[in-house]
């Protein structure tokens, strides 16, 4: 059987990006360019100066991750960009590279949704994972618990009804002054505390999930207390995010009877997240997690899902567009 070399390109949100990798599973380059000390003065990503950044490297960045993987767009078989979910101009600048690039090639374009990324990130660190299992998405715009049923057909069983866990995260870091990207720094500020501070619960209705509560929770304390520990409630606000998650998810899969999890998305790298997940073998259940360099976002999970969904028989045609809102399982 043929090898198959996909060039993947990721533009959703703040980090430029583009990969090649073969046969789904194995990556020959992954280019990043991050954005984070542009967006670092505003406190957060803006879109306009998002999108043109993506512009003025994208072009390199696709040049460099051909050159890394010592092969010419010539030996590419097919050219996955990410379409969506995202911000619209960041996903333009992406999805239109790649359609000019399979126009000028006549090489196969397949649009790929971000969040199936994320999960496909585990797809490259662990060569033995095969679906079925249950994923839980967590990132700055997502909180999914999805049924992965097959490599393209996945089953939402439950989402956030308000913020996503790391739009969570960025509002606690902002709160008590740690500034962007707020996960990782709430993360290492953690762990010069102790979970010691009474939180309330995140309501949740069966398995979807609520940040909202929480996040005004430590609002509200940390405006009537200064000077209350501040590594102790992000120590506390970790533990009570990781309960929760971890319920839900030990509740899908006794509703689906499976024994595998898988985590994604950019929280995912968090190390306590990581820590209390893992101790779920205990229980007999098998528990992955991407490399802490595919947990954010990049191209080479994009390259992987967009390989599972073009040996499905998936194709784009050059009508393909941005659609910031895309939802999981959708194709178009």
């Amino acid at each position: 059987m043929k090898d198959i070399l996909v060039l993947g390109i990721e533009s959703s949100c703040d980090e430029t990006s583009a990969a090649v990798v073969k046969n789904g599973r194995e990556v020959l380059s992954n280019v990043i360019n991050s954005q984070i000390r542009i967006h670092e003065k505003f406190g957060g990503v803006v879109p306009e100066i998002a999108s043109r950044s993506h512009t003025e490297v994208i072009n390199q960045v696709v040049k460099q991750a051909l050159k890394d993987a010592n092969v010419k767009l010539e030996d590419i078989d097919v050219i996955c960009p990410t379409y969506g979910p995202g911000l619209v101009g960041a996903l333009l600048v992406g999805v239109s590279y790649a359609k000019a690039l399979s126009f000028s090639t006549k090489k196969p374009l397949v649009g790929v949704n971000h969040i199936e990324g994320h999960i496909a990130a585990n797809y490259i660190t662990f060569k033995e994972l095969e679906p079925p299992f249950i994923c839980l998405v967590i990132s700055g715009g997502h909180t999914h618990l999805i049924h992965i049923k097959s490599y393209t057909d996945f089953e939402i069983l439950g989402r956030t009804k308000d913020d996503a866990v790391g739009e969570a995260f960025d509002k606690v870091a902002r709160v008590v002054g740690l500034g962007y990207p707020g996960g990782p720094k709430v993360d290492n500020l953690a762990k010069q505390g102790k979970p010691n501070i009474d939180l309330p619960k995140a309501h949740t209705e069966g398995l979807n999930f609520s940040f909202s509560g929480i996040k005004t929770a430590i609002l509200n304390m940390y405006h009537k207390n200064p000077d209350i520990n501040k590594a102790d409630l992000c120590a506390s606000f970790e533990k009570n995010t990781a309960e929760v998650l971890i319920k839900n998810t030990l509740e899908a899969l006794k509703q689906t009877g499976l024994k595998k999890v898988a985590l994604a998305g950019g929280v995912s790298a968090n190390s306590y997240i990581r820590n209390e997940f893992y101790k779920l073998e205990e229980m007999g259940i098998e528990v992955y997690y991407p490399d802490l360099k595919l947990c954010t976002d990049n191209a080479a999970m994009i390259a992987s899902a967009g390989y599972y969904s073009y040996i499905n028989g998936r194709t784009s045609d050059l009508t393909l567009n941005a659609i910031p809102n895309l939802k999981i399982g959708e194709f178009k």
